[in-house]
């Protein structure tokens, strides 16, 4: 399939924009949301909608064109747009990671060129994870042979890369066993994606199977990722803090799909002596319950992007440690408070909750499924390591 591009994306210049295009985008996205859910239907014209639009170059550098928007527009940007359609939510993430790998450890040619492809509307996708293996070493490879670089191997949750123009691959090089992400072309000879995920979450995010056999690539398209971890950079918090944005958008999304239910469908129980469920005091309890819990991971998005930020303009051990933390704790609240959110919206509806016609399932199992990126567990050992022992977390893509 040939993905669709115009030279003609907006070029969104400001932050106030940022956030006027993404509530006008989230509603259109909202209308139909349950029927893609539900029909696994693709949004191909939607995210070219969005890229068009001039979303996708929101976090480019100003000195490269773009709008620069802070770690806080861009999390709202995509807290809104996942409160509107979980599945989407998820699209564009690895996008904006790619982005920052570039601004951290690509060369000012590379920057240029990648940025200006960008803000034209051509979309990243991402070829990161592998299958089947207990560690990090990566299968995938980059050969440099007397006869160009080639890329080779296989990719899969490759979230995004059934609408990408450019498919940012991590491989491994034989020659010194570092890492590479590669920016391959969705078109280049030996690119094969496949539309097989099927996990019962976030169904329509694009999240196949890529496979590399002896792809060509350009030298100019391969930036270095091992240096990037070798010394304190931002690319882990950042990477994780959109994530949990995305967690606490599906989260607001059922909670906000809770309210209308409630007052249109559910009852009291028996015992309450109320007229209505919306009178009933354990049902009210359990609503503040929710809301008390997502409005925290708000602020603790909204703290950890701070931080995030500052380690942008000024990375070293202890900021770059600080905004791991800080993502760290909004990740894990984000996470209970969306699963929560989702699984209150069915005890506090009612049976008829679960009714295929309203579709309301989505929310708990795009949560699930979206929540299980990485081991929330392993974010409560770092965030007490740090505290109690002053352990700084791993510099790597989870934290």
């Amino acid at each position: 399939m040939t993905i669709p591009f115009s030279t003609s994306a907006h070029l969104i210049q400001s932050e106030a924009e940022a956030l006027q295009a993404a509530e006008q985008f989230a509603q259109f996205i909202a209308q139909q949301a349950l029927e893609r859910d539900r029909d696994r239907i693709l949004p191909h014209q939607e995210v070219e909608q969005f890229s068009q639009g001039g979303l996708w170059g929101i976090t480019v550098p100003k000195e490269y064109g773009g709008a620069g928007v802070s770690t806080d527009v861009l999390t709202r940007v995509v807290q809104r747009i996942a409160q509107a359609d979980g599945n989407f939510g998820h699209i564009p993430q690895n996008h904006y990671y790619a982005l920052e790998v570039l601004r951290v450890g690509a060369t000012h040619e590379q920057k240029a060129f990648f940025y200006d492809q960008v803000l034209q509307g051509k979309r990243f996708g991402n070829a990161l994870a592998e299958i089947g293996k207990k560690d990090f070493v990566r299968r995938t490879q980059l050969l440099k042979a007397p006869d160009g670089w080639f890329v080779d191997g296989r990719k899969f949750y490759c979230t995004g890369s059934l609408f990408a123009h450019w498919i940012p691959t991590l491989t491994s090089s034989p020659d010194d066993g570092r890492l590479y992400l590669v920016f391959v072309p969705r078109e280049a000879k030996g690119v094969t994606l496949t539309d097989d995920w099927d996990g019962f979450g976030q169904r329509v995010t694009g999240s196949g199977s890529v496979e590399f056999t002896r792809v060509p690539v350009q030298p100019q398209w391969v930036v270095p990722f091992t240096d990037s971890f070798e010394r304190p950079t931002p690319i882990g918090p950042y990477a994780q803090i959109i994530h949990a944005a995305l967690d606490l958008g599906i989260g607001q999304g059922a909670f906000e799909a809770t309210l209308p239910f409630i007052r249109a469908h559910s009852r009291p129980w028996i015992a309450a002596g109320v007229g209505s469920a919306a009178q009933d005091p354990l049902l009210l309890q359990e609503v503040g319950n929710v809301h008390v819990r997502l409005r925290a991971a708000q602020a603790l998005l909204a703290r950890a992007a701070r931080y995030v930020d500052a380690a942008q303009h000024a990375p070293d051990e202890d900021s770059v440690a600080q905004a791991s933390i800080a993502v760290a704790q909004a990740k894990a609240l984000a996470t209970s408070a969306s699963l929560l959110a989702g699984s209150k919206l069915f005890e506090l509806g009612g049976t008829s909750a679960t009714q295929a016609q309203h579709g309301l399932d989505r929310y708990w199992r795009n949560a699930r499924v979206h929540t299980l990126h990485d081991p929330v567990r392993w974010k409560y050992h770092a965030i007490g390591n740090y505290a109690l022992n002053g352990v700084r977390p791993p510099r790597h893509g989870a934290l």
